[in-house]
């Protein structure tokens, strides 16, 4: 059965990073839901070819609006960006629309770092465990970046550019002229068809996703402020500094951060065959699991090790709730732990997490 917490919702105010500290999101992770989007299966694939009007897409809901990274805290963004989906035994398909007065986009090298520049980002993780995920982003001139995360950076994952997406299609539509301020530009929409023979390589079974199967899903547009320039467009500076203004980071699942890689925060992507049968939710009494790695992290950066056990773990501000009392265990050396769901608090299904931050799941009756 669910797991009941309602007496211990915490919100995670960790506020900016001091020096060794462990961001934490701002959001209250026990009541947190992700969103969801229900990816159709498809029969027919659409051409890819950035213009988003073929037939095949009508049935795909668009997702919502993106929001602020940072969530509620900051307002909504000016520029609308929305996306959509569609699967079938091939490709995962995705469609992108953004409105934009300004297409700008100069980097036409594969693997540049282009969210250096405005751009719109993809992040798949197909198990959830929160390591070993997908990022793909992709420019106004469709230049692409794609990469393989062997884990967060938080956890001292690695970027590997040299790993590519084998098949990948892609293409940009743009409404309007690019990086000439003499006019104002209309938008700019990306089309992408991500081959199943290159993402079951992290997936959960190694093959493509079954019906009713959910992976973990987040979409990112980053933009910055732009002046015109004689060449074109620039970034915008900071009169005080003379160094350009922050980008803006617009996203569908709001992060508690600014910081893309929690991928525990992302939404969820469920497919969903031709009968339409929605996906099992995802088990919510995993999330103590996440706030007792948050709150190690955040105690070895203070003091340079692990909690050993539950009653030496301190709480985290604003208010915790008493660890003891929640259906958890916890074992550590002060270099490193693992903690676990007791029996039964999900059902029978057993699930860890260690000090990487990675979530596993073990067999009922098994030790974790």
């Amino acid at each position: 059965m669910p797991l009941r917490l309602a007496p211990f919702l915490l919100l995670l105010c960790g506020g900016p990073a001091q020096a060794g500290e462990f961001p934490l999101p701002a959001v209250d992770l026990l009541a947190w839901r992700p969103p969801v989007y229900r990816c159709l299966f498809t029969s027919t694939p659409p051409t890819v070819d950035g213009r988003l009007d073929d037939p095949a897409w009508r049935p795909a809901d668009w997702t919502s609006d993106f929001v602020d990274i940072e969530g509620d805290a900051r307002p909504r963004p000016p520029l609308r960006t929305r996306a959509k989906l569609l699967w079938d035994t091939e490709n995962l398909y995705v469609a992108a629309a953004l409105v934009e007065p300004q297409l700008w986009a100069t980097y036409t090298e594969r693997d540049a770092v282009i969210y250096h520049e405005n751009d719109f980002e993809l992040f798949l993780d197909p198990d959830g465990d929160s390591h070993d995920y997908y990022e793909l982003e992709i420019n106004a001139l469709g230049t692409v970046w794609d990469l393989l995360l062997t884990a967060p950076y938080r956890d001292g994952g690695h970027a590997v550019d040299a790993w590519d997406i084998a098949g990948l299609q892609s293409a940009v539509h743009l409404d309007g002229t690019l990086n000439d301020p003499r006019d104002t530009d209309r938008g700019w929409s990306v089309e992408l068809a991500l081959p199943w023979q290159v993402l079951e390589e992290c997936a959960p079974h190694g093959g493509p996703p079954l019906p009713g199967e959910g992976w973990r899903l987040n979409f990112s547009r980053v933009q910055w402020d732009l002046e015109a320039s004689a060449s074109g467009y620039a970034k915008r500076s900071d009169p005080e500094t003379g160094r350009p203004l922050p980008e803006h980071n617009w996203v569908w699942a709001p992060q508690g951060l600014i910081a893309m890689h929690y991928p525990e925060l992302w939404g969820r992507l469920d497919f969903v065959d031709e009968r339409g049968e929605p996906a099992p939710p995802a088990p919510a009494g995993l999330h103590p699991l996440r706030l007792l790695y948050y709150a190690q992290r955040r105690q070895a950066a203070r003091s340079g090790a692990f909690a050993r056990n539950l009653a030496e773990l301190p709480p985290l501000p604003p208010a915790v709730p008493e660890w003891r009392a929640l259906p958890l265990a916890l074992a550590g050396d002060g270099q490193g732990f693992r903690a676990w769901t007791l029996a039964d608090s999900l059902g029978g299904e057993g699930w860890s997490i260690d000090e990487t931050g990675c979530l596993r799941r073990f067999a009922p009756g098994a030790r974790p």
